[in-house]
């Protein structure tokens, strides 16, 4: 049973691949058994790619709902998050169609396993998970939300291309400066238990912070 299932690391989620002749019950069983067994390949917040057209919509479905449920995205889109903000020049593009790739793009997720170090720069067009800090001198700039799952002490910009309903999450917020859309903010003052999480929003057209349960 150990070969039904492939993966492939990548540098934005993990790619499966299936042994041939392989039934999707087979399949789904491998996999639940790997997720179970708490393979170092599946942390939370990464995103799985099953090729596209192997499986009938119920079953992409059936496995969307178990990576879900193991804190995972699942996608049959294998595509590499685009870097730049759209050409205002040279997309020819109706604005409501423009939009609507513009939402679908923010909706999705980079996956960062490691430290974002002083000096380093992340961009991405989606939402961003960050599995480690984010030191001082670093920067974060993301289409959609920012979820750190560490200490948070660098530069951080969510919703950068101007969605006010993005925000930004850490198990410790203490950025140098902090941005949601077109708002521009430092964390509080006081001091934050390391234990308490925080998420910082738009709230009457100004960046709150708040503790949240993780």
């Amino acid at each position: 049973m150990s070969d039904i299932v492939t993966i492939k690391g990548l540098k934005y989620g993990l790619q499966l691949t299936f042994a041939k002749g392989a039934t999707f019950e087979a399949v789904q069983a491998n996999l639940l058994d790997k997720l179970q067994s708490g393979n170092g390949f599946f942390i939370r917040g990464t995103t799985v790619f099953v090729p596209k057209g192997y499986f009938a919509e119920e079953q992409n479905e059936a496995l969307r709902k178990m990576f879900h449920r193991h804190g995972m995205l699942f996608s049959t889109e294998l595509k590499r998050p685009n870097l730049a903000p759209p050409s205002r020049d040279t997309n020819t593009k109706a604005p409501a169609q423009k939009f609507k790739e513009t939402v679908e793009e923010a909706q999705k997720m980079m996956v960062i396993n490691h430290t974002v170090r002083g000096g380093q720069e992340v961009k991405a067009n989606c939402s961003v998970l960050i599995c480690g800090n984010v030191n001082p001198g670093a920067q974060v700039i993301a289409g959609g939300s920012i979820d750190i799952r560490g200490t948070c002490r660098g530069f951080v910009h969510a919703g950068a291309f101007g969605d006010k309903t993005a925000c930004v999450v850490a198990d410790r917020l203490m950025p140098a400066q902090i941005r949601i859309a077109d708002l521009i903010a430092r964390a509080p003052d006081e001091d934050v238990k390391a234990s308490q999480a925080e998420r910082a929003m738009i709230r009457d057209n100004m960046i709150i912070f708040e503790p949240v349960a993780r």
